[in-house]
């Protein structure tokens, strides 16, 4: 096994996953990421978590009206991959963020937020959709368990997808830009080839564009983590760039 990744790759790939699954493939050498490499990025548990956040924030009335997002006017319009279906279900019992009515007593409904990757609804409460000339989605005070539709895969099978790349465990600060989309963080985790994880990988930082991640999903898993009122699959994203120091 070599000391050090090469430098480029014919197609690289960046897992973010589970770190309790780490446990099983414990190792004591760690190599620096050689410095920038065009990778996919595969996103599971918090990190695909995150990026549903990201993009709930992105189509928010209060962002929306104030034009601090990077998606203003794109409702209708293609935002993610064909393969993205993500749900609002406020009805679901005993979900973590349901509730019939939302903080401004306006009723809440299930309702398809992104369908093939089409933008079909906002995130609005009633004094932001006045601002956008709308009608209120019973969504003040936030959104209502968030579901990313799963594919058929799960972790294992999605690294055994990636074959060679980047396991990502751990990120560190706050690395996205509202206004332009623009994602970079700190991160940390395993060197993997074959599928397998060979060795651990430190001081790097992952980087890309909101409008890109999203475009460029190319699977879904079904190792489902539920948190905060979201749940998701790991999310393979291609082309986006890693760095290390």
């Amino acid at each position: 096994m070599s000391a050090t990744p090469p430098k480029r790759l014919p197609r690289t790939v960046v897992v973010i996953g589970f770190v309790s699954l780490l446990n099983d493939f414990a190792s004591e050498m760690v190599v620096p990421l050689i410095p920038l490499l065009l990778v996919t990025v595969l996103a599971a548990g918090p990190v695909a978590l995150g990026l549903i956040g990201g993009f709930a924030a992105a189509v928010n009335g209060g962002n929306l009206y104030r034009k601090t997002s990077f998606l203003l006017d794109s409702l209708g319009k293609p935002v993610f991959s064909p393969l993205v279906r993500l749900e609002e279900r406020p009805l679901t019992k005993q979900g973590l963020s349901s509730g019939a009515f939302d903080e401004e007593g306006v009723a809440t409904k299930n309702r398809v937020i992104v369908r093939d990757g089409v933008v079909e609804g906002y995130f609005l409460g009633s004094y932001s959709a006045r601002k956008l000339g709308m009608k209120s989605t019973g969504n003040a005070g936030g959104t209502h368990n968030l579901i990313l539709q799963s594919g058929n895969l799960d972790f294992r099978g999605m690294l055994r997808e990636m074959g060679r790349g980047l396991l990502v465990t751990d990120l560190m600060g706050q690395g996205v830009n509202m206004v332009t989309g623009d994602y970079s963080q700190g991160a940390a985790g395993y060197w993997v080839e074959g599928g397998e994880i060979r060795y651990p990988v430190e001081e790097i930082t992952v980087a890309g564009n909101l409008r890109d991640m999203f475009r460029g999903i190319a699977a879904i898993g079904n190792d489902v983590v539920e948190r905060a009122g979201k749940t998701s699959g790991s999310i393979l994203i291609e082309n986006m760039t890693v760095a290390g120091a």
